[in-house]
């Protein structure tokens, strides 16, 4: 190699170098924004769930024998306050059994009282059930009433 070829390889190297430089001080100064996919955003949210379901399982199961525990421990939580709701809703209904089975005699006392107890008693373990595995179904016939929001 002659010695002005070595003075131009010498000068490419410093080039390249310069512009390598300048490349990166560009990507340092340039910000990077990530923005999350939808996904990532579910995944996010059924972690939260999934943690709520986890911390609320008993209040939830709670809510079927008294509902109003639920109201005031669990207030946050949606899932213990959805299934707060099938219980204020499944006790009101039991409430309402109970009266008409009392003032109607003896077809409320043979019919009504005691088939509307039985009614309500499966309403009950079906809501447990639910509350148990974490899921937030609504009960058949009543699951669909909305008393606390």
């Amino acid at each position: 190699m002659s010695e002005e070829e070595k003075v131009e390889t010498e000068l490419e190297d410093k080039q390249t170098e310069k512009e390598e430089a300048a490349q990166t001080t560009k990507e340092e100064k340039t910000p990077t924004v990530t923005v999350a996919s939808k996904e990532e955003q579910s995944d996010n949210n059924d972690s939260k769930e999934k943690s709520d379901v986890d911390q609320n399982k008993g209040m939830a199961i709670l809510a079927y024998i008294i509902f109003f525990i639920p109201l005031l421990a669990a207030k946050e939580s949606p899932f213990a306050m959805y299934h707060a709701n099938q219980g204020l809703t499944l006790f009101l209904c039991g409430v309402s059994v109970y009266i008409v089975g009392t003032i109607i005699p003896i077809i409320g006392w043979l019919f009504i009282l005691p088939l509307g107890s039985i009614g309500l008693l499966i309403l009950a373990i079906m809501g447990i059930i639910n509350a148990a595995n974490g899921h937030e179904k609504p009960l058949p016939l009543i699951g669909k009433i909305q008393l606390i929001k």
